[in-house]
């Protein structure tokens, strides 16, 4: 029992710490900035100029088309070769922010897309510019169309952080792995890991409840039959 116990607080919780940390690290700006990305591209994929839908749909062709370990590797193997010179926690970063914003762009483009055109022209006979009406009218009703899709796609990238110690960021599973392989306890220490990933998913789920029930009009909530 002394042995576990000694395992626990000695080993195992430390690192679970020292991860969780950094785990938290790489989601919260990810998660943000992934969510702008996405909705810039969305909007430029239903409202832009030619040009700008035809970079937008380049972009989220490209994030959503290579798997998010091979980007990660470009960013972090690939880029010095081109002169560019990226950190383990820059490439991590970079590469779930830009994958995530090509998801998110998706969710926004169907919100947007699901707005009545009645509703443009009413801004524009009032006098509206096209951005005014972009900005005021047409995404915050897009933005709270696509928070449930959105919100699973910040679930999403809470379990991809775990890949970031594929380019040497030692986040939770890699603080995980250090662990499990010098102590070969690969069941408990791997269980823990999860049982953290379980706590994170949890949590946020809460607060995407929460948030949706805050946007949610007077008038306009969904209810249960």
């Amino acid at each position: 029992m002394s042995d576990e116990l000694l395992f626990l607080y000695g080993d195992l919780t430390p690192a679970l710490l020292r991860g969780a940390a950094v785990s938290l690290r790489l989601i919260i700006p990810s998660a943000v900035m992934g969510f702008v990305c996405g909705v810039l591209a969305g909007s430029c994929r239903v409202y832009g100029f030619s040009l700008l839908r035809w970079a937008a749909d380049a972009y989220v062709a490209v994030f959503r088309g290579f798997p998010l370990l091979v980007q990660l590797y470009i960013w972090y193997f690939g880029m010095p070769r081109l002169g560019l010179y990226l950190s383990p926690y820059e490439a991590a970063v970079l590469g779930f922010t830009l994958c995530s914003g090509a998801y998110h762009s998706e969710y926004i483009r169907g919100a947007l897309l699901s707005i009545k055109r009645g509703q443009i022209l009413a801004a524009q006979a009032i006098g509206m510019s096209r951005l005014q009406t972009l900005r005021h009218i047409i995404l915050p009703q897009a933005v709270r169309r696509a928070l449930p899709g959105c919100g699973n796609e910040w679930i999403y990238l809470i379990k991809y952080s775990s890949l970031a110690y594929m380019v040497t960021c030692i986040e939770l599973t890699g603080e995980g792995k250090i662990v499990a392989s010098s102590t070969f306890k690969y069941t408990e220490v791997f269980a823990a890991v999860g049982f953290v990933y379980l706590l994170f998913v949890t949590l946020a789920t809460w607060v995407l409840k929460g948030l949706e029930k805050r946007l949610t009009l007077p008038g306009f909530e969904f209810h249960r039959v």
